[in-house]
Protein backbone atom coordinates (compact mmCIF):
# COMPACT_ATOMS: atom_id res chain seq x y z
CA UNK A 1 0.00 0.00 0.00
CA UNK A 2 1.42 3.60 -0.54
CA UNK A 3 1.71 5.46 2.43
CA UNK A 4 -1.40 7.96 3.36
CA UNK A 5 1.12 10.81 3.34
CA UNK A 6 2.74 10.19 0.50
CA UNK A 7 -0.30 10.15 -1.34
CA UNK A 8 -1.39 13.03 0.11
CA UNK A 9 1.33 15.28 -0.92
CA UNK A 10 1.73 13.81 -4.34
CA UNK A 11 -2.21 14.74 -5.11
CA UNK A 12 -1.20 17.84 -3.76
CA UNK A 13 2.09 18.54 -5.86
CA UNK A 14 0.67 16.49 -8.94
CA UNK A 15 -3.12 17.77 -8.99
CA UNK A 16 -3.31 16.93 -12.72
CA UNK A 17 -1.69 14.05 -12.24
CA UNK A 18 1.61 12.53 -13.39
CA UNK A 19 2.90 9.72 -15.79
CA UNK A 20 4.49 7.41 -13.04
CA UNK A 21 1.61 8.02 -10.50
CA UNK A 22 -1.12 7.50 -13.52
CA UNK A 23 1.25 4.05 -13.69
CA UNK A 24 0.42 3.03 -10.33
CA UNK A 25 -2.96 3.62 -10.25
CA UNK A 26 -4.06 2.06 -13.17
CA UNK A 27 -1.94 -0.48 -13.57
CA UNK A 28 -0.94 -1.18 -9.69
CA UNK A 29 2.24 -3.64 -8.79
CA UNK A 30 1.94 -5.75 -11.90
CA UNK A 31 5.31 -7.51 -10.41
CA UNK A 32 5.32 -9.35 -7.58
CA UNK A 33 8.51 -10.66 -5.59
CA UNK A 34 7.22 -14.15 -6.08
CA UNK A 35 8.05 -13.74 -9.25
CA UNK A 36 11.71 -13.01 -8.96
CA UNK A 37 11.95 -16.09 -5.80
CA UNK A 38 14.35 -18.41 -8.17
CA UNK A 39 16.88 -15.60 -8.46
CA UNK A 40 17.71 -15.29 -4.72
CA UNK A 41 18.59 -18.08 -1.94
CA UNK A 42 16.94 -19.13 1.16
CA UNK A 43 19.81 -17.73 3.63
CA UNK A 44 21.41 -14.85 3.36
CA UNK A 45 21.28 -10.90 4.20
CA UNK A 46 18.08 -9.47 3.68
CA UNK A 47 17.45 -7.87 -0.08
CA UNK A 48 15.67 -5.04 -1.12
CA UNK A 49 11.98 -5.97 -2.32
CA UNK A 50 12.69 -7.23 -5.76
CA UNK A 51 9.52 -5.71 -7.23
CA UNK A 52 10.78 -2.43 -6.29
CA UNK A 53 14.12 -2.79 -8.12
CA UNK A 54 12.75 -3.90 -11.47
CA UNK A 55 9.96 -1.16 -10.92
CA UNK A 56 12.97 1.42 -10.17
CA UNK A 57 14.73 0.22 -13.22
CA UNK A 58 12.10 -0.12 -15.62
CA UNK A 59 11.57 3.92 -14.56
CA UNK A 60 15.42 4.53 -14.66
CA UNK A 61 15.05 3.53 -18.87
CA UNK A 62 12.24 5.64 -19.13
CA UNK A 63 13.81 8.72 -17.80
CA UNK A 64 17.19 7.14 -19.41
CA UNK A 65 19.17 7.78 -16.43
CA UNK A 66 22.22 6.24 -15.03
CA UNK A 67 22.03 3.88 -11.74
CA UNK A 68 23.57 7.18 -9.91
CA UNK A 69 20.53 9.57 -11.31
CA UNK A 70 18.33 6.75 -10.48
CA UNK A 71 19.20 5.70 -7.12
CA UNK A 72 18.88 10.05 -6.23
CA UNK A 73 15.67 9.80 -7.89
CA UNK A 74 14.18 7.40 -5.81
CA UNK A 75 15.56 9.34 -2.52
CA UNK A 76 14.79 13.12 -3.92
CA UNK A 77 11.16 12.72 -6.25
CA UNK A 78 7.98 12.84 -5.10
CA UNK A 79 6.66 10.93 -8.20
CA UNK A 80 9.00 7.87 -7.88
CA UNK A 81 8.71 7.27 -4.02
CA UNK A 82 4.51 7.25 -4.70
CA UNK A 83 4.86 4.34 -7.65
CA UNK A 84 7.00 2.49 -5.42
CA UNK A 85 5.44 2.59 -2.09
CA UNK A 86 7.97 4.41 -0.24
CA UNK A 87 7.74 7.10 3.30
CA UNK A 88 8.63 10.39 1.97
CA UNK A 89 11.70 10.20 4.56
CA UNK A 90 13.01 6.79 2.69
CA UNK A 91 16.71 7.01 2.26
CA UNK A 92 16.08 5.33 -0.82
CA UNK A 93 19.40 2.81 -1.97
CA UNK A 94 22.76 2.79 -3.14
CA UNK A 95 23.48 2.79 -6.45
CA UNK A 96 24.73 -0.25 -6.48
CA UNK A 97 22.42 -2.20 -5.72
CA UNK A 98 21.15 -1.56 -9.29
CA UNK A 99 23.97 -3.30 -10.55
CA UNK A 100 23.52 -6.21 -8.82
CA UNK A 101 20.10 -6.56 -9.35
CA UNK A 102 20.81 -7.11 -12.91
CA UNK A 103 23.69 -9.68 -12.03
CA UNK A 104 20.71 -11.26 -10.95
CA UNK A 105 18.60 -10.69 -13.90
CA UNK A 106 20.67 -12.34 -15.86
CA UNK A 107 20.79 -15.84 -14.37
CA UNK A 108 16.83 -15.61 -15.24
CA UNK A 109 16.02 -18.14 -17.87
CA UNK A 110 13.32 -16.04 -19.57
CA UNK A 111 13.93 -12.80 -19.34
CA UNK A 112 11.14 -11.86 -21.55
CA UNK A 113 8.52 -13.12 -18.47
CA UNK A 114 8.49 -9.57 -16.93
CA UNK A 115 7.49 -8.00 -20.31
CA UNK A 116 4.91 -10.61 -20.42
CA UNK A 117 3.30 -9.84 -17.20
CA UNK A 118 3.14 -6.16 -18.36
CA UNK A 119 1.31 -7.45 -20.97
CA UNK A 120 -1.06 -9.56 -19.02
CA UNK A 121 -2.23 -6.72 -17.23
CA UNK A 122 -2.61 -4.74 -19.87
CA UNK A 123 -4.99 -7.91 -21.88
CA UNK A 124 -6.70 -7.72 -18.33
CA UNK A 125 -7.72 -4.33 -18.55
CA UNK A 126 -8.69 -4.29 -22.73
CA UNK A 127 -5.12 -2.59 -23.45
CA UNK A 128 -3.90 -5.19 -25.54
CA UNK A 129 -5.63 -7.71 -27.71
CA UNK A 130 -3.49 -10.56 -27.81
CA UNK A 131 -4.12 -12.15 -31.49
CA UNK A 132 -4.43 -8.63 -32.96
CA UNK A 133 -2.20 -6.87 -35.79
CA UNK A 134 1.85 -7.08 -35.56
CA UNK A 135 4.92 -5.49 -36.70
CA UNK A 136 8.23 -6.19 -36.19
CA UNK A 137 11.82 -4.37 -38.15
CA UNK A 138 15.14 -4.22 -36.33
CA UNK A 139 17.90 -1.69 -36.17
CA UNK A 140 21.74 -1.67 -35.35
CA UNK A 141 23.13 -1.60 -32.33
CA UNK A 142 26.65 0.32 -31.34
CA UNK A 143 28.59 -1.54 -29.02
CA UNK A 144 30.48 -0.48 -25.87
CA UNK A 145 33.95 -0.54 -27.24
CA UNK A 146 36.54 1.46 -29.25
CA UNK A 147 37.03 1.04 -32.52
CA UNK A 148 40.48 0.19 -33.84
CA UNK A 149 42.73 -1.19 -36.88
CA UNK A 150 43.98 -4.51 -36.94
CA UNK A 151 47.46 -3.39 -35.41
CA UNK A 152 45.78 -1.63 -32.29
CA UNK A 153 43.36 -5.06 -31.61
CA UNK A 154 46.20 -7.46 -31.82
CA UNK A 155 48.27 -5.28 -29.00
CA UNK A 156 44.91 -5.36 -26.83
CA UNK A 157 44.40 -8.61 -26.79
CA UNK A 158 47.79 -9.19 -25.86
CA UNK A 159 47.27 -5.99 -23.20
CA UNK A 160 44.24 -7.79 -21.67
CA UNK A 161 45.90 -11.28 -21.39
CA UNK A 162 48.25 -9.90 -19.73
CA UNK A 163 46.49 -7.79 -17.10
CA UNK A 164 44.62 -10.98 -16.66
CA UNK A 165 47.52 -13.03 -16.20
CA UNK A 166 48.85 -9.76 -13.52
CA UNK A 167 45.51 -10.54 -11.71
CA UNK A 168 45.24 -14.32 -11.52
CA UNK A 169 48.83 -15.40 -11.58
CA UNK A 170 51.49 -11.97 -10.42
CA UNK A 171 54.42 -13.67 -9.58
CA UNK A 172 54.13 -16.74 -12.50
CA UNK A 173 53.65 -13.75 -15.06
CA UNK A 174 56.41 -11.31 -13.51
CA UNK A 175 59.27 -14.08 -14.01
CA UNK A 176 58.42 -14.63 -17.46
CA UNK A 177 57.54 -11.47 -18.67
CA UNK A 178 60.38 -10.11 -20.95
CA UNK A 179 61.80 -6.24 -19.47
CA UNK A 180 60.10 -4.71 -22.50
CA UNK A 181 56.87 -6.26 -22.38
CA UNK A 182 55.73 -3.25 -19.33
CA UNK A 183 57.01 -0.43 -21.94
CA UNK A 184 55.01 -1.96 -25.05
CA UNK A 185 51.91 -3.28 -23.78
CA UNK A 186 51.97 -1.10 -20.25
CA UNK A 187 49.87 1.34 -21.64
CA UNK A 188 46.62 1.45 -24.49
CA UNK A 189 48.19 1.78 -28.25
CA UNK A 190 46.96 4.30 -30.23
CA UNK A 191 46.96 5.23 -33.94
CA UNK A 192 49.38 7.91 -33.49
CA UNK A 193 51.99 6.10 -31.27
CA UNK A 194 52.47 3.79 -34.42
CA UNK A 195 54.95 3.38 -36.97
CA UNK A 196 54.38 5.53 -40.01
CA UNK A 197 55.82 3.04 -42.62
CA UNK A 198 54.20 -0.34 -44.05
CA UNK A 199 57.62 -1.85 -43.47
CA UNK A 200 57.89 -0.66 -39.94
CA UNK A 201 54.38 -1.49 -39.34
CA UNK A 202 54.58 -5.15 -40.48
CA UNK A 203 57.29 -5.59 -38.37
CA UNK A 204 56.06 -4.07 -35.26
CA UNK A 205 52.97 -6.73 -36.19
CA UNK A 206 55.58 -9.68 -36.11
CA UNK A 207 57.70 -8.65 -33.26
CA UNK A 208 53.65 -8.57 -31.34
CA UNK A 209 52.47 -11.83 -33.13
CA UNK A 210 55.92 -13.64 -31.65
CA UNK A 211 55.45 -12.28 -28.25
CA UNK A 212 52.02 -13.47 -27.95
CA UNK A 213 52.78 -16.65 -29.56
CA UNK A 214 55.59 -17.11 -26.75
CA UNK A 215 53.11 -16.14 -23.56
CA UNK A 216 50.14 -19.29 -25.57
CA UNK A 217 53.50 -21.36 -25.32
CA UNK A 218 54.14 -20.79 -21.99
CA UNK A 219 50.47 -21.09 -20.82
CA UNK A 220 50.19 -24.57 -22.62
CA UNK A 221 53.27 -25.61 -20.14
CA UNK A 222 52.84 -27.95 -17.27
CA UNK A 223 53.64 -25.52 -14.93
CA UNK A 224 51.16 -22.98 -15.95
CA UNK A 225 49.05 -21.75 -13.41
CA UNK A 226 45.55 -23.71 -13.04
CA UNK A 227 42.89 -22.09 -15.29
CA UNK A 228 44.87 -19.74 -16.63
CA UNK A 229 44.29 -21.28 -19.94
CA UNK A 230 40.45 -20.86 -19.99
CA UNK A 231 40.61 -16.85 -18.99
CA UNK A 232 38.59 -15.47 -21.52
CA UNK A 233 41.25 -12.87 -22.21
CA UNK A 234 43.61 -15.70 -22.89
CA UNK A 235 40.55 -17.66 -24.99
CA UNK A 236 40.10 -14.38 -27.18
CA UNK A 237 44.01 -13.88 -27.50
CA UNK A 238 44.47 -17.32 -28.98
CA UNK A 239 41.27 -16.45 -31.43
CA UNK A 240 42.92 -13.51 -32.50
CA UNK A 241 46.56 -15.10 -33.31
CA UNK A 242 44.81 -17.89 -34.93
CA UNK A 243 43.09 -15.72 -37.71
CA UNK A 244 45.76 -12.93 -37.75
CA UNK A 245 49.17 -14.77 -37.60
CA UNK A 246 50.51 -17.56 -39.36
CA UNK A 247 53.64 -19.85 -38.72
CA UNK A 248 56.08 -19.67 -41.41
CA UNK A 249 59.51 -22.35 -40.69
CA UNK A 250 58.97 -21.54 -36.96
CA UNK A 251 58.27 -17.68 -37.00
CA UNK A 252 55.17 -16.00 -36.79
CA UNK A 253 54.20 -13.68 -39.82
CA UNK A 254 51.44 -11.01 -39.66
CA UNK A 255 48.87 -11.82 -42.24
CA UNK A 256 47.96 -9.35 -45.21
CA UNK A 257 44.52 -8.06 -44.92
CA UNK A 258 43.42 -10.59 -47.92
CA UNK A 259 45.20 -13.15 -46.21
CA UNK A 260 43.13 -12.69 -42.47
CA UNK A 261 41.00 -16.07 -41.95
CA UNK A 262 37.36 -15.46 -42.80
CA UNK A 263 36.31 -18.09 -40.22
CA UNK A 264 32.94 -16.31 -38.91
CA UNK A 265 33.80 -18.30 -35.17
CA UNK A 266 37.07 -16.07 -35.28
CA UNK A 267 36.33 -12.72 -35.84
CA UNK A 268 36.62 -10.18 -33.33
CA UNK A 269 36.79 -6.32 -32.84
CA UNK A 270 37.42 -5.80 -29.90
CA UNK A 271 39.27 -8.21 -26.96
CA UNK A 272 37.09 -6.22 -24.14
CA UNK A 273 33.97 -7.58 -25.89
CA UNK A 274 34.16 -10.54 -27.88
CA UNK A 275 30.52 -10.87 -29.02
CA UNK A 276 30.72 -7.47 -30.39
CA UNK A 277 30.80 -7.89 -34.56
CA UNK A 278 31.55 -6.29 -37.32
CA UNK A 279 28.57 -5.40 -40.11
CA UNK A 280 27.30 -3.58 -42.91
CA UNK A 281 23.83 -2.37 -43.65
CA UNK A 282 22.76 -0.23 -46.58
CA UNK A 283 25.95 1.33 -46.63
CA UNK A 284 26.02 1.68 -42.83
CA UNK A 285 29.17 0.44 -41.15
CA UNK A 286 28.80 -0.76 -37.58
CA UNK A 287 30.34 -2.92 -34.94
CA UNK A 288 27.88 -4.36 -32.21
CA UNK A 289 24.62 -6.32 -32.31
CA UNK A 290 21.38 -5.50 -33.68
CA UNK A 291 17.54 -5.89 -32.11
CA UNK A 292 14.52 -6.83 -33.53
CA UNK A 293 11.08 -5.39 -32.14
CA UNK A 294 7.77 -6.33 -32.49
CA UNK A 295 4.70 -3.98 -31.14
CA UNK A 296 0.85 -4.20 -31.52
CA UNK A 297 -0.33 -2.14 -34.33
CA UNK A 298 -4.43 -2.73 -33.32
CA UNK A 299 -6.72 0.06 -34.35
CA UNK A 300 -7.68 2.33 -30.93
CA UNK A 301 -5.32 0.57 -28.91
CA UNK A 302 -2.26 1.44 -27.49
CA UNK A 303 0.94 0.11 -29.16
CA UNK A 304 3.17 -2.20 -26.92
CA UNK A 305 6.21 -3.99 -27.31
CA UNK A 306 5.83 -7.70 -27.62
CA UNK A 307 9.05 -9.36 -28.33
CA UNK A 308 12.30 -8.08 -28.51
CA UNK A 309 15.21 -10.25 -29.50
CA UNK A 310 19.35 -8.94 -29.72
CA UNK A 311 21.61 -10.95 -32.19
CA UNK A 312 25.32 -10.44 -33.27
CA UNK A 313 25.48 -7.51 -35.66
CA UNK A 314 26.46 -10.07 -38.32
CA UNK A 315 23.32 -12.28 -38.28
CA UNK A 316 21.01 -11.26 -41.17
CA UNK A 317 17.33 -10.93 -40.50
CA UNK A 318 15.39 -13.80 -42.35
CA UNK A 319 16.24 -16.74 -39.88
CA UNK A 320 14.68 -15.13 -37.46
CA UNK A 321 11.14 -14.34 -38.75
CA UNK A 322 10.74 -18.18 -37.97
CA UNK A 323 12.15 -17.62 -34.37
CA UNK A 324 9.97 -14.53 -34.07
CA UNK A 325 6.78 -16.25 -34.91
CA UNK A 326 7.52 -19.14 -32.23
CA UNK A 327 8.33 -17.24 -29.67
CA UNK A 328 5.19 -15.37 -30.24
CA UNK A 329 3.38 -18.33 -30.46
CA UNK A 330 4.79 -19.86 -27.26
CA UNK A 331 4.10 -16.95 -25.00
CA UNK A 332 0.22 -16.99 -26.58
CA UNK A 333 0.87 -13.76 -28.05
CA UNK A 334 1.06 -14.78 -32.18
CA UNK A 335 -0.97 -12.24 -34.78
CA UNK A 336 -3.49 -12.91 -36.81
CA UNK A 337 -1.75 -10.23 -39.01
CA UNK A 338 2.22 -9.93 -39.19
CA UNK A 339 3.63 -6.68 -41.36
CA UNK A 340 7.52 -7.60 -42.06
CA UNK A 341 9.94 -6.22 -44.67
CA UNK A 342 11.45 -8.23 -47.25
CA UNK A 343 14.36 -8.77 -44.86
CA UNK A 344 12.15 -11.11 -42.93
CA UNK A 345 9.77 -12.33 -45.62
CA UNK A 346 10.07 -15.31 -47.12
CA UNK A 347 8.20 -18.24 -48.71
CA UNK A 348 9.08 -20.82 -45.70
CA UNK A 349 7.95 -18.19 -43.22
CA UNK A 350 4.51 -17.40 -44.91
CA UNK A 351 3.91 -21.26 -45.53
CA UNK A 352 5.32 -21.88 -41.73
CA UNK A 353 3.37 -19.48 -39.58
CA UNK A 354 0.37 -19.77 -41.97
CA UNK A 355 -0.08 -23.82 -40.91
CA UNK A 356 1.25 -23.85 -37.36
CA UNK A 357 0.48 -20.63 -35.93
CA UNK A 358 -2.60 -19.22 -37.84
CA UNK A 359 -0.57 -16.19 -38.78
CA UNK A 360 -1.04 -14.34 -42.19
CA UNK A 361 2.66 -12.82 -43.11
CA UNK A 362 1.94 -9.41 -45.16
CA UNK A 363 5.22 -7.60 -46.71
CA UNK A 364 6.85 -7.91 -49.89
CA UNK A 365 9.59 -10.81 -50.25
CA UNK A 366 12.95 -10.45 -52.01
CA UNK A 367 12.74 -9.52 -56.11
CA UNK A 368 13.51 -12.76 -58.43
CA UNK A 369 17.31 -11.76 -59.48
CA UNK A 370 17.57 -14.79 -61.92
CA UNK A 371 19.11 -14.24 -65.83
CA UNK A 372 15.76 -14.77 -67.09
CA UNK A 373 13.98 -12.11 -65.58
CA UNK A 374 16.86 -9.93 -66.07
CA UNK A 375 16.58 -10.72 -70.02
CA UNK A 376 14.16 -8.72 -71.46
CA UNK A 377 11.92 -10.98 -73.78
CA UNK A 378 13.38 -14.59 -71.76
CA UNK A 379 10.81 -16.74 -70.75
CA UNK A 380 10.75 -16.71 -66.48
CA UNK A 381 8.99 -18.93 -64.54
CA UNK A 382 6.42 -17.75 -65.00
CA UNK A 383 5.63 -18.83 -67.97
CA UNK A 384 5.88 -22.34 -67.26
CA UNK A 385 3.17 -24.13 -65.93
CA UNK A 386 3.57 -26.40 -63.48
CA UNK A 387 1.68 -30.15 -63.31
CA UNK A 388 2.01 -30.57 -59.68
CA UNK A 389 -0.05 -33.94 -59.55
CA UNK A 390 1.68 -35.27 -62.88
CA UNK A 391 5.51 -34.02 -61.69
CA UNK A 392 5.47 -32.21 -64.72
CA UNK A 393 6.66 -28.43 -65.94
CA UNK A 394 5.06 -27.49 -69.48
CA UNK A 395 6.63 -25.02 -71.55
CA UNK A 396 5.12 -22.26 -73.84
CA UNK A 397 5.09 -24.52 -76.70
CA UNK A 398 3.31 -27.36 -74.99
CA UNK A 399 6.25 -29.91 -74.11
CA UNK A 400 6.60 -31.91 -71.04
CA UNK A 401 9.52 -32.12 -69.13
CA UNK A 402 11.68 -35.35 -68.69
CA UNK A 403 13.04 -35.37 -65.30
CA UNK A 404 11.46 -34.34 -62.26
CA UNK A 405 14.10 -34.40 -58.59
CA UNK A 406 13.56 -32.97 -55.11
CA UNK A 407 16.32 -32.52 -52.95
CA UNK A 408 17.63 -29.57 -50.98
CA UNK A 409 19.28 -26.41 -50.80
CA UNK A 410 22.20 -25.71 -48.48
CA UNK A 411 20.60 -23.76 -46.33
CA UNK A 412 18.76 -27.35 -46.05
CA UNK A 413 15.81 -25.97 -47.30
CA UNK A 414 13.76 -28.03 -50.18
CA UNK A 415 13.60 -27.36 -53.52
CA UNK A 416 12.82 -29.05 -57.14
CA UNK A 417 14.99 -29.35 -60.49
CA UNK A 418 12.91 -29.86 -62.96
CA UNK A 419 14.36 -30.91 -66.72
CA UNK A 420 13.40 -31.11 -70.35
CA UNK A 421 14.39 -33.48 -72.93
CA UNK A 422 17.79 -32.45 -74.82
CA UNK A 423 16.67 -33.23 -78.24
CA UNK A 424 13.37 -31.39 -77.33
CA UNK A 425 15.23 -28.03 -76.84
CA UNK A 426 17.86 -28.24 -79.58
CA UNK A 427 14.47 -28.11 -81.94
CA UNK A 428 12.54 -25.55 -80.09
CA UNK A 429 12.03 -22.50 -82.20
CA UNK A 430 11.68 -20.28 -79.69
CA UNK A 431 15.48 -21.83 -77.90
CA UNK A 432 16.60 -18.73 -77.70
CA UNK A 433 13.94 -17.08 -75.51
CA UNK A 434 14.18 -20.10 -73.15
CA UNK A 435 17.91 -21.31 -73.31
CA UNK A 436 21.63 -18.87 -72.90
CA UNK A 437 23.44 -22.51 -73.21
CA UNK A 438 23.89 -23.71 -76.73
CA UNK A 439 23.81 -27.87 -76.23
CA UNK A 440 22.16 -28.00 -72.67
CA UNK A 441 18.33 -28.62 -72.42
CA UNK A 442 16.18 -26.51 -70.31
CA UNK A 443 16.27 -26.91 -66.44
CA UNK A 444 13.93 -25.41 -63.88
CA UNK A 445 14.58 -24.51 -60.36
CA UNK A 446 11.75 -23.66 -58.12
CA UNK A 447 10.52 -24.78 -54.72
CA UNK A 448 7.45 -27.37 -53.23
CA UNK A 449 4.15 -26.01 -54.30
CA UNK A 450 2.99 -24.19 -51.56
CA UNK A 451 6.08 -21.86 -51.39
CA UNK A 452 5.95 -21.82 -54.69
CA UNK A 453 2.96 -20.74 -54.85
CA UNK A 454 3.00 -17.70 -51.85
CA UNK A 455 6.03 -16.59 -53.23
CA UNK A 456 4.34 -15.94 -56.62
CA UNK A 457 1.38 -14.17 -54.65
CA UNK A 458 3.49 -12.33 -52.37
CA UNK A 459 5.33 -11.07 -55.89
CA UNK A 460 2.40 -9.66 -57.21
CA UNK A 461 0.88 -7.86 -54.18
CA UNK A 462 4.19 -5.68 -54.31
CA UNK A 463 2.27 -4.28 -57.47
CA UNK A 464 -0.54 -4.10 -56.40
CA UNK A 465 -1.92 -1.06 -55.36
CA UNK A 466 -4.31 -2.33 -52.62
CA UNK A 467 -1.84 -4.62 -51.21
CA UNK A 468 0.59 -1.46 -51.27
CA UNK A 469 -1.75 0.49 -49.34
CA UNK A 470 -2.12 -2.01 -46.86
CA UNK A 471 1.35 -2.82 -46.27
CA UNK A 472 1.78 1.00 -45.34
CA UNK A 473 0.71 0.37 -41.66
CA UNK A 474 4.39 -1.48 -41.46
CA UNK A 475 5.96 1.83 -41.32
CA UNK A 476 4.66 2.68 -37.72
CA UNK A 477 7.05 0.17 -36.92
CA UNK A 478 10.08 2.88 -37.62
CA UNK A 479 8.33 5.26 -35.18
CA UNK A 480 9.37 2.73 -32.86
CA UNK A 481 13.00 2.51 -33.06
CA UNK A 482 13.22 6.05 -33.58
CA UNK A 483 11.50 6.37 -29.96
CA UNK A 484 13.47 3.92 -28.43
CA UNK A 485 17.11 5.25 -30.45
CA UNK A 486 16.32 9.00 -29.16
CA UNK A 487 14.38 9.27 -26.30
CA UNK A 488 15.99 5.29 -24.38
CA UNK A 489 19.35 5.07 -25.91
CA UNK A 490 18.00 1.85 -28.07
CA UNK A 491 20.95 2.27 -30.46
CA UNK A 492 23.94 2.34 -28.01
CA UNK A 493 25.01 -0.51 -25.41
CA UNK A 494 25.34 0.77 -22.05
CA UNK A 495 27.28 -3.10 -20.89
CA UNK A 496 29.52 -5.09 -22.81
CA UNK A 497 28.41 -8.83 -24.20
CA UNK A 498 25.47 -10.14 -25.67
CA UNK A 499 23.63 -11.64 -22.54
CA UNK A 500 23.93 -7.87 -20.97
CA UNK A 501 22.53 -6.19 -24.20
CA UNK A 502 19.97 -8.27 -24.71
CA UNK A 503 18.46 -7.91 -20.86
CA UNK A 504 19.11 -3.99 -21.45
CA UNK A 505 17.05 -3.72 -24.76
CA UNK A 506 14.09 -5.87 -22.60
CA UNK A 507 14.38 -3.28 -20.37
CA UNK A 508 13.96 -0.56 -22.75
CA UNK A 509 10.61 -2.42 -24.11
CA UNK A 510 9.38 -2.16 -20.64
CA UNK A 511 10.28 1.23 -20.41
CA UNK A 512 8.46 1.84 -24.03
CA UNK A 513 5.64 0.08 -23.10
CA UNK A 514 5.10 1.90 -19.89
CA UNK A 515 6.11 5.54 -21.18
CA UNK A 516 3.05 4.43 -24.15
CA UNK A 517 0.52 3.32 -21.63
CA UNK A 518 1.02 6.78 -19.29
CA UNK A 519 0.49 8.60 -22.38
CA UNK A 520 -2.38 6.57 -23.55
CA UNK A 521 -4.36 6.56 -20.03
CA UNK A 522 -3.79 10.47 -19.98
CA UNK A 523 -5.75 10.91 -22.77
CA UNK A 524 -2.85 11.49 -25.49
CA UNK A 525 -3.45 9.48 -28.79
CA UNK A 526 -0.33 8.59 -31.10
CA UNK A 527 -0.10 10.93 -34.47
CA UNK A 528 -1.18 8.53 -36.57
CA UNK A 529 1.00 10.32 -40.15
CA UNK A 530 4.42 10.18 -40.22
CA UNK A 531 4.79 13.68 -41.50
CA UNK A 532 6.40 16.27 -39.67
CA UNK A 533 4.21 19.61 -37.89
CA UNK A 534 5.73 22.11 -40.46
CA UNK A 535 4.43 19.43 -43.17
CA UNK A 536 1.13 19.35 -41.30
CA UNK A 537 0.79 22.37 -40.56
CA UNK A 538 1.35 23.42 -44.29
CA UNK A 539 -1.49 21.02 -45.19
CA UNK A 540 -3.53 22.97 -42.87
Amino acid sequence: EIPTETTRIARAAFPKGAPFLRLRDELGVFLTDQEFIDLYPRRGQPAAAPWRLMLISVMQYAEHLTDRQAADAVRGHLAWKYALSLELDDPGLDASVLCEFRTRLLAAPEPLKWLDRLLSVCAERGLLQRHGKQRTDSTHVLGAIRVMNRLELITECLRAALNALAIVAPEWLRERAAPEWYDRYGHRLDNYRLPKSDSGKQLYADQVGQDGQLLLGLLARDDAPQGSQHLSEVLTLNRCWQRQFTGLDGAVRFRLREEVVKDRELRLESPYDPEARYSTKRGRAWSGYKVHVSETCDDNLPHLITQVATTTAEVHDAPLGQQIQADLFRRDLQPTQHWVDAGYNAAELIVRAKELHGTEIIGPVRPNTSQAHRTPGAFTLRDFRIDWDKQKAICPQGQESERWQVTKRKTGLPIIITTFAEQTCQQCPVRTQCVKAKTRPKSLTFQPQAQQEALHAARDAMVDPDAQRRYQRRAGIEGTLSQGVRAFGLRHCRYRGLQKTSLQHVLIALAINVVRLCAWLDGERPVRTRRSRFAQLRAA
